[in-house]
């Protein structure tokens, strides 16, 4: 099946790496024992367990006053990661722009099920308006990367219906958005090995939703028929990647309802390519866009 090509420098890169196409139970427990890159930060850094989520909270050192917070949701396919995993997207906004940075550790499928994953992310930003004030912390961003930008608008979309918290903006970072899997971008990318492939998506899906067929709108954000009503929101994807057709239809879906939306869909960009490649020249321009969108929204 034709499909985009990766860009030239990104396609370099990837050529160093192992690729697989599909995931298996095995592949995944050898996932989870290597741990997250090393990050660098100077900001201050303390840790909160709530029940059975863990966030920690980056603060710039130094704050005198209120500073908008990040509530920041990692990705690794809802199965993978923890909450250090993409934190260097974040940890820049800390240094440029100096917001709060609140990661949280949900609970993983297989483990966990149904709606549990993007409830535990609810409960984490609830714990985290709720002290505001003694994190100094004012307005609220929602930002989340593949399956965590697809939390991210599950969380937004309980906000808006339960009334709360007030979110100020959502940045979806190649969202993992709809389960169904069926797009044409789904169908492009399989069958050969990639980052994230139509088989690893649906390997990721199946150990959410195992054979559900009543799937809430708040774990697949594609099926809310109703997009209304939702905070200013930043949506990037690549053209050469699975989730890009899903992620372009719920910008567009915002713009119908009358909402507020900005998309990107980088020119060869595989899934994930700014977060595995963050020196890479469309990479640099990617995370410079988003940035200079969310300080335009803190503004």
């Amino acid at each position: 099946m034709a499909r985009p090509a990766f860009d030239p420098e990104l396609s370099a890169l990837l050529a160093e790496m192992p690729l697989s196409t599909e995931l298996t139970h095995e592949m995944l427990q050898q996932i989870r024992q290597m741990p997250s890159p090393p990050f660098k930060t100077d900001a201050e850094r303390h840790d909160v367990t709530i029940g059975e989520i863990t966030l920690t909270v980056f603060r710039p050192r130094n704050l005198d006053r209120p500073a908008p917070c990040v509530y920041w949701i990692h990705g690794g396919g809802m199965m993978m990661g923890d909450r250090f995993s993409q934190i260097d997207i974040p940890l820049q906004w800390l240094e440029e722009l100096g917001v709060v940075v609140v990661t949280v550790e949900h609970r993983l499928a297989p483990e966990a099920t149904g709606t549990t994953l993007v409830d535990d992310c609810y409960h984490g930003l609830l714990w985290t308006v709720e002290n505001a004030e003694e994190l100094g912390i004012g307005e609220i961003v929602v930002a989340g990367i593949s399956a965590g930008g697809g939390l991210a608008a599950g969380v937004t979309l309980m906000a808006r219906d339960l009334d709360g918290p007030e979110i100020t903006a959502q940045v979806l970072i190649c969202p993992m958005l709809d389960h169904r899997n069926d797009s044409t971008s789904s169908r492009q990318y399989a069958g050969e090995p990639g980052v994230w492939t139509r088989e690893m998506n649906e390997f990721g899906w199946r150990s959410v939703l195992g054979d559900r067929t009543d799937v809430s709108r708040y774990v697949s954000p594609a099926l809310a028929e109703d997009l209304s009503g939702l905070p200013a929101t930043y949506v990037d994807t690549g053209t050469a990647e699975v989730f890009r057709d899903e992620d372009v239809a719920y910008a567009s879906r915002i713009w119908a309802a009358g909402g507020d939306a900005e998309l990107h869909t980088w020119a060869g960009g595989f899934h994930g390519f700014d977060a595995i490649f963050p020196g890479a020249g469309l990479s640099v321009q990617a995370r410079r866009t988003r940035t200079e969108w969310l300080a335009r929204r803190l503004a």
